[in-house]
């Protein structure tokens, strides 16, 4: 099955949520999720250890863990449409704003495991989702204590590898397990317009749908596996090296006597004129690289798009020097600011003083 048919197929309308109620019965799907899953056990000659043989005790209660940057926005979207939200995260400051809203704080992940059916999980990296993941019995974190027959949709940038091991390890508690990064702003997603980009089990994607759809305007599902995961690490890739191209080109048009704000007024209207170039115009015309996505962030996302290159044996010449660009531009000081001031830093390669 193709993305675009699984699309059309399995995304709920938002013509089918209550009327008024702003939220969607998903205690409903989910019974009907489960229920199905234990009758094809029924029929089964062999049962695994995997298999989830009673519903969650708690299906609808909505958790969050990780409402930073990206999630605080998500997260407000649920809690304005009228969801119930109990949320984690360490640092008191991304938590206050969804506190106001109504939002209940647990201290633990793992006390937001053991009380939500369905939980999303927006963290920076790796390693924090690596530390969530470990079921081990003296970790008592959240894998070690969610409940069979929940519902996780882990929504960050992460390797495909890490993402393999959350799979077995929540596969092993009889929890269903969407891979679901998002691509776009904090700006979009304040809009509800993300893109989500799904795979893995699908009685997770049909159950996190309704909610996904209050976060996204475009939603692919993509394949059982780890295909969402690849998909994002493509999408990263390109838009990185957008950055870098359009820097180099912009600083030989800057020695040849035009401002980055001509060059930018006439490629915004030519036929390599993008979404994200579009966006990023007013930022490199106005020489103003306040971050929506930062030099160490894509940094982060480089180290994870080469080191699947490798894993994958596919040679990635342009995003391995692309990586180092980025590092060097890091070195340089701009590791906060906005990834396209790699263009800021090429001018300084270019012999360039300030803007024209």
């Amino acid at each position: 099955m193709v993305a675009q048919k699984l699309h059309g197929v399995a995304l709920f309308s938002k013509a089918r949520r209550p009327s008024g109620a702003g939220i969607y019965p998903f205690r409903m799907i989910l019974s009907k999720v489960w229920g199905r899953r234990r009758a094809n056990v029924t029929g089964a000659h062999h049962v695994s250890e995997t298999v989830v043989t009673e519903p969650m005790t708690n299906p609808d209660q909505i958790g969050w863990i990780g409402v930073g940057k990206m999630g605080n926005p998500m997260a407000t979207r649920l809690i304005e449409a009228g969801h119930r939200l109990i949320i984690c995260d360490p640092v008191a400051e991304n938590r206050a704003s969804l506190v106001a809203r109504g939002a209940e704080v647990c201290a633990a992940a793992g006390d937001v495991a053991a009380r939500c059916g369905l939980v999303f999980i927006t963290i920076p990296n790796d390693a924090v989702l690596a530390g969530l993941i470990d079921d081990s019995a003296d970790a008592g974190g959240f894998a070690a204590q969610i409940g069979a027959g929940s519902v996780v949709v882990e929504m960050s940038t992460v390797s495909p590898h890490l993402s393999e091991r959350v799979a077995r390890t929540l596969a092993r508690r009889g929890v269903a397990y969407l891979r679901c990064p998002i691509s776009g702003s904090t700006t979009l997603a304040r809009a509800g317009k993300l893109t989500a980009l799904a795979s893995g089990d699908l009685a997770a994607w049909e159950a996190a749908a309704p909610l996904l759809d209050l976060l996204a305007v475009r939603k692919f599902y993509l394949g059982p596996g780890e295909e969402a995961r690849y998909m994002k690490l493509v999408l990263n890739t390109l838009v990185g090296a957008t950055s870098s191209i359009l820097g180099e080109a912009l600083v030989l048009g800057e020695r040849g006597g035009l401002t980055p704000a001509q060059m930018m007024e006439v490629i915004t209207e030519s036929a390599v004129a993008s979404p994200l170039i579009a966006y990023k115009k007013d930022m490199i015309a106005q020489m103003d690289f306040s971050p929506a996505f930062s030099v160490t962030q894509m940094i982060k996302d480089f180290t994870l798009i080469t080191e699947a290159g490798r894993d994958k044996q596919v040679p990635m010449f342009v995003a391995n020097m692309i990586l180092q660009q980025y590092t060097a531009a890091s070195n340089a000081g701009y590791s906060e600011q906005d990834f396209f001031s790699l263009f800021d830093w090429m001018r300084g390669a270019g012999g360039l003083a300030d803007p024209v």
